[in-house]
């Protein structure tokens, strides 16, 4: 993610949007924000005529994307939400006459002053390959989400950087482990603690970052370079 972090630019963070949707061959990729002060952002590849009549026609207010995500914490398939209303459905249907695939993953985030913000990729094709897929990237993809928040945050005009914690060195060595993939057990392990100690050595570090879970932590201590992978 060394472009993302080196974009000084909205165009820049846009740049990276289309490299990251080629690199995982996917449809579109999209992150969007609404920022403390009401302003909103986006960058991504959907058309600039979907963008168009995405706002003519005011679908933020029947988006069941929006609003699914605005209600959760977690990540969220499409398939889980509700499009059994008749103006979701025809949103579905338009959507798709403008290039919106059939399949998408959206990554709610919430910042430090009630800013909202949503990372998503879409794509066509059939159940199995998108579960495939999503299985296979969905903890790069939170990584990425949080990565593309924290450059927006840095664009918010009179943001005033939070004062930071520093990581004690067995936070840094847990958070470390777990970015590079270990689990829980095997980050124990490694560093020859109970498990228990561990969720401590977690849970201090993920406060001290303002982070919402363990994933939001690492996103956050390798965006601010406090650990190297």
């Amino acid at each position: 993610m060394s472009a993302l972090e080196q974009a000084v630019t909205l165009d820049g963070m846009q740049i990276v949007s289309d490299e990251l949707r080629n690199y995982y061959a996917v449809d579109h990729l999209v992150y969007h924000w609404v920022d403390s002060s009401g302003d909103q952002y986006g960058c991504g590849t959907y058309s600039p005529e979907w963008q168009q009549k995405y706002l003519e026609e005011n679908y933020l207010r029947i988006d069941p994307v929006v609003q699914g995500c605005f209600q959760r914490f977690h990540p969220v398939d499409w398939k889980q939400l509700d499009w059994s209303s008749k103006a979701a459905r025809e949103f579905l249907k338009v959507s798709a006459e403008y290039g919106v695939g059939n399949q998408g993953f959206s990554i709610p985030i919430r910042g430090p002053n009630g800013q909202f913000a949503m990372f998503t990729v879409n794509h066509s094709c059939d159940d199995d390959i998108w579960e495939s897929f999503t299985v296979e990237h969905r903890r790069d993809l939170i990584l990425i989400a949080h990565y593309f928040n924290e450059k927006a945050l840095e664009f918010e005009p009179g943001r005033q950087p939070g004062q930071q914690q520093p990581l004690s060195p067995r936070e840094i060595d847990a958070m470390t482990l777990l970015a590079i993939g270990y689990s829980r057990a095997q980050v124990a392990n490694s560093l020859s603690i109970s498990e228990h100690t561990l969720r401590v050595y977690i849970e201090s570090a993920r406060f001290k970052l303002g982070a919402l879970n363990t994933t939001h932590a690492v996103a956050r201590a390798l965006s601010r370079g406090l650990i190297v992978i």
